[in-house]
């Protein structure tokens, strides 16, 4: 089958081969000190370990560069905000983010509850109204809630979705991250960012399965769709996957609503364009999708993930009125 270009095909990412003894043994110190920090939270359990994350990390973040990354991206989102709430909102993002690194050992003993640790699912019948001639639809989220809860929750359903990740330079690192990754995963596939990546992808959904792809990072290599009424350079693959594929697109969030809780929401499919014209249908699926991601950060700031760069470093801070 031919068809678009997929861009992740396009920022492929290779392991750094141990050039001296050094930098052997900084890697070897770095698997050890990441091999403990997985075996004792999983001996605290789910919520000690994301208590423990979430103080750590928000104790030390606010001091790290990427605290002034957010706070420019805040700015840019949030031109009228004052900055006492934008450090508030940094702060929470941090705290986020250190309880999704102490929850992750933990991601295979989350399940679907009514309360306590483990999720729950809102708008699971909109997943069922989206498939469309017998193929389950492709999903879109964000970096936000815990996102490693996707792909677990998404298998535990019984849907055959694949993820896209970035390897980790170290592989023994890499090799114990995907393991973890693969013991909650419950049948759900992971791909590697890259050229070889792009290919199993395009043979997962040729055999009838699909993607849930994370949507809001920049790509260099994307194309500037509007988000927070700044152009941000944006990944298309999502739109090229379900042009090609003719499959419908579900909005999909984790949202944190506890230490260690959380409520996948599944929304009706998107309404997808038909002009006629691909390029301008992919366009005007992007737009889409980035509008409802800042919807998405708009009802939860302190749940998505601000450190990174999601604006080129040339946007303006738009100035309040």
């Amino acid at each position: 089958m031919r068809g678009d270009p997929l861009p992740i095909s396009g920022t492929f990412m290779t392991r750094n081969s141990v050039s001296s003894n050094n930098n052997g043994l900084r890697g070897s110190l770095t698997v050890l000190a990441f091999t403990g920090a997985i075996g004792l939270m999983r001996l605290l359990g789910p919520a000690r370990s994301s208590g423990i994350g979430a103080r750590i990390v928000e104790t030390i973040g606010p001091f790290l560069p990427a605290s002034r990354v957010a706070m420019h991206n805040i700015t840019i989102a949030f031109p009228d905000m004052e900055k006492n709430q934008q450090k508030k909102i940094i702060r929470g993002a941090w705290n986020n983010l250190g309880r999704v690194v102490g929850e992750f050992s933990h991601l295979r003993s989350m399940t679907r509850t009514s309360e306590g640790p483990g999720w729950e699912v809102s708008g699971e019948e909109n997943i069922a109204a989206a498939w469309k001639d017998g193929l389950p639809p492709l999903f879109f989220s964000a970096h936000l809630g815990n996102w490693e809860m996707i792909l677990p929750i998404a298998g535990a359903l019984g849907l055959p979705v694949g993820g896209v990740y970035r390897a980790a330079s170290n592989p023994i690192m890499e090799r114990l991250i995907q393991r973890i990754r693969g013991e909650a995963g419950h049948g759900t596939f992971m791909f590697p960012k890259g050229a070889r990546g792009a290919r199993a992808i395009i043979g997962h959904l040729s055999a009838g399965g699909t993607m849930g792809l994370l949507v809001d990072q920049k790509m260099n290599d994307g194309i500037a769709v509007p988000f927070f009424g700044q152009d941000a350079w944006t990944a298309p693959a999502l739109a090229q996957l379900a042009t090609r594929f003719q499959r419908n697109i579900v909005p999909i969030r984790v949202v944190r609503i506890g230490a260690t809780r959380f409520r996948l929401e599944c929304e009706p499919a998107l309404t997808l364009p038909a002009t006629g014209e691909r390029g301008a249908d992919q366009r005007l699926i992007m737009e889409a999708v980035n509008a409802h991601v800042e919807g998405w950060i708009r009802q939860e700031p302190q749940q998505w993930l601000w450190f990174h760069r999601r604006w080129p470093k040339a946007v303006p801070i738009p100035h309040s009125a």
